[in-house]
């Protein structure tokens, strides 16, 4: 494996991770103090982890949630700052429990310090998971 060297390099191979349902080596992509963002998340679900293990802790039962089967329109927009990119994409996929479609709009800004993920503010929608076949609770 090529070491993903830029931050757009490196969200492109933890996108392919995530579709490989390999959680570990996603979470290896994090510093160990990297912080996670959810501005947009729901009364009861988290808005903040801090550190890797909080991370991996949190995203570890995703796959057992929602099956991934492609990011079909990821665009990635560089910043003024270089280790600081913006990402719009869409995921879509299945909602393991119930076998309905999965499909979420995503915007993320990333922050990519000496080859690992230190900021992570992702913006997904919120209405999606109050629909009645959202039943992915703990994957947010």
């Amino acid at each position: 494996m090529t070491i993903p060297v830029t931050p757009a390099e490196l969200y492109r191979h933890g996108l392919q991770v995530l579709l490989d349902k390999d959680i570990p080596a996603w979470v290896e992509l994090w510093d160990k103090d990297g912080v996670l963002e959810f501005p947009f998340a729901p009364e009861g679900w988290p808005r903040r982890l801090e550190g890797k293990a909080a991370v991996g802790d949190y995203m570890r039962h995703y796959p057992d949630h929602v099956d991934l089967h492609d990011f079909p329109d990821v665009t990635i927009h560089q910043t003024t700052a270089p280790e600081t990119i913006v990402v719009e994409m869409r995921g879509v996929g299945r909602l393991v429990k119930t076998d309905a479609p999965f499909e979420m709009t995503y915007i993320a800004v990333v922050t990519v310090e000496d080859g690992l993920i230190t900021h992570y503010r992702d913006y997904w929608n919120p209405i999606a998971v109050s629909r009645p076949e959202a039943d992915f609770a703990g994957t947010h």
